[in-house]
């Protein structure tokens, strides 16, 4: 097990967490590495029905490590370089991609490819005191780990260019005022408020969860007629699931319905 990223796995939620405390989580190697086992493991455990994605330390990620960066060891070739970038970069597209709901908990710092990796994310909550940016431009880079594609899909163009090209850094409630972020909450409540939005997502009903976020996940890229038919097969076959049938029958007996994934 890669300790600089924790998995925890309790009532079908699964706990990852960014353990590089005294560096603010920056991304090194063996971090990656670990964020995309860990992710890969989420989209494929049938255990796993929500995942809570956080750092260790009060703080979620500050990005790469640039002290680590400016060491001056060896260079790579660039086709290696690229290569290695690439393969991380995958967490990104796992936790976007899998067919489970993904909660981000913002504390502390999130910068560079750590706001890219938030972003990626289908909520994200965040502390009163956590500073949100993208970070790249001050540091002579473009950006990795999607937050191009993710800002812009969830901001639009020109809100995307202003946050890349700028670089503003942000309080939690001015990134919550312009839709980066879904709720902020006081420092001392930031453990429990993630945790408790991320529980109630891995005790509902997994397949309709899952079906929703593949019809949003659709509209990004695919034409109308052929969300249409996604939306309708995803509808259908919710229709045949015990959830569904345990939802409809909690309605009639005015009850809170109890979820099994199924």
């Amino acid at each position: 097990m890669n300790d600089m990223v924790l998995q925890k796995l309790e009532g079908g939620l699964l706990t990852i967490t960014m353990n590089r405390p005294e560096r603010k989580n920056a991304l090194n190697p063996d971090m990656v590495r670990g964020l995309v086992e860990a992710a890969r493991r989420a989209a494929d455990d049938a255990e796993v029905r929500a995942v809570l994605f956080k750092g260790a330390g009060g703080s979620f990620c500050v990005g790469g490590d640039v002290k680590s960066m400016a060491e001056g060891r060896a260079p790579l070739p660039f086709e290696q370089k690229l290569a290695n970038l690439r393969r991380g970069m995958e967490v990104s597209r796992i936790l976007h991609q899998m067919p489970k709901p993904v909660v981000a908990q913002l504390d502390g710092a999130a910068a560079g490819a750590g706001l890219s990796m938030a972003l990626s994310c289908d909520l994200r909550i965040a502390s009163e005191s956590c500073k949100i940016t993208t970070a790249f431009a001050k540091v002579g880079f473009s950006g990795d780990y999607g937050g191009t594609y993710f800002l812009t899909q969830l901001l639009g163009s020109a809100r995307a260019r202003e946050l890349y090209l700028m670089s503003p850094v942000l309080t939690a409630k001015e990134a919550h005022a312009i839709g980066m972020v879904t709720k902020v909450v006081p420092d001392a409540e930031i453990d429990a408020a993630a945790h408790e939005l991320a529980l109630s997502l891995a005790q509902g009903p997994s397949i309709a969860l899952g079906f929703i976020k593949r019809n949003i996940n659709n509209a990004e890229h695919l034409a109308l007629e052929d969300c249409f038919d996604g939306e309708a097969i995803h509808h259908t076959r919710c229709g045949d699931t015990e959830d569904h049938k345990e939802a409809a029958k909690a309605f009639v007996e005015k009850r809170k319905p109890t979820f099994k994934g199924a």
